[in-house]
């Protein structure tokens, strides 16, 4: 998991974190931090900025003063187990309480909570399913649960192509994971959509793309689902991370039903194919059919 927030230091997040989950907190290069040995594994913690990473220190260190303000702070976990995801829970509640900072609290910010589902199994369907049922259901999931306005307007959550979803919708659920691929390709090579599929794509077939492809950032083949959709809004008492790891819930419930992704593939070319002179009513079709699957 990924949470960027703003308000808090890395160093205090990181001494908080080994307190309340345990562990030791250290510092490694620059504002990096560190927290080993908690009870939900190892943290990270740093500015999340491309200057970290330039060779020029004089720069990164210009770039970081400036910056600090309006670039979040990114901690990044372990792999979690459900029990896990409860704990860390806990630990965001102590940070809020401490005054952290998301991305509803000022114009300026753009902070995200990026999940990482392990995929279940390298099958062809476990990779394909998820990925149609998340495009079929974007633009229902972007209006019942609009994420704030200032990431809207940045590029990093783009949604997919409509003729990448209509092509996947032409696919359908039993695709071969080599077509999905060749067909995301040829739509979108960037890493900026709210489901960000290239890094489960080439840890799979980097046959098929290489990681200096990846549009938005050099890609980190792994066997997950990146997930960047959700807001942190992590200073709102109503959220939690368990409000956003319920939407990706409801990807994988969908996936699991390969009849319901075929009325939602059938009914998504139906509804986008003719004009649509007074918008969009995808939007209510769609959930009209997800009620009536009980996942709505």
């Amino acid at each position: 998991m990924e949470i960027e927030l703003g308000g808090l230091t890395e160093e205090q997040i990181a001494r908080l974190a080994a307190r309340h989950l345990g562990g030791e907190a250290r510092r490694l290069s620059g504002d990096d931090w560190e927290v080993r040995g908690t009870r939900i594994g190892d943290l990270k913690v740093y500015l999340d900025i491309f200057l970290r990473k330039h060779a020029d220190v004089a720069l990164a260190a210009l770039g970081l003063k400036i910056g600090r303000e309006v670039i979040p702070v990114e901690i990044v976990t372990d792999p979690l187990t459900r029990d896990g995801l409860m704990q860390l829970s806990e630990f965001i509640e102590l940070l809020r309480s401490e005054g952290a900072e998301g991305t509803g609290r000022s114009l300026l910010y753009g902070f995200g909570l990026h999940l990482n589902p392990e995929i279940a199994s390298a099958q062809d369907r476990d990779i394909v399913r998820p990925l149609l049922a998340y495009a079929l259901i974007e633009e229902w999931m972007r209006a019942i649960h609009p994420i704030e306005r200032t990431r809207e307007l940045l590029p990093f959550t783009a949604p997919f192509p409509k003729r990448l979803i209509g092509d996947l919708a032409r696919l359908g659920p039993d695709a071969s994971l080599e077509r999905v691929i060749m067909t995301y390709r040829s739509h979108t090579l960037s890493r900026n959509h709210g489901l960000d599929m290239l890094p489960v794509f080439i840890h799979l077939r980097p046959d098929l793309i290489a990681p200096e492809e990846g549009r938005g950032g050099t890609v980190s083949p792994r066997p997950t689902f990146h997930f960047r959709l959700p807001d942190c809004r992590i200073d709102d008492p109503d959220w939690s991370l368990d409000t956003e790891w319920q939407r990706w819930w409801l990807v994988e419930a969908i996936a699991a039903r390969p009849q319901l992704l075929e009325t939602l593939c059938r009914e998504w070319l139906a509804e986008k194919s003719g004009v649509q002179i007074l918008g969009s009513r995808w939007v209510a079709r769609c959930g009209a059919l997800l009620d009536e699957a009980g996942l709505s």
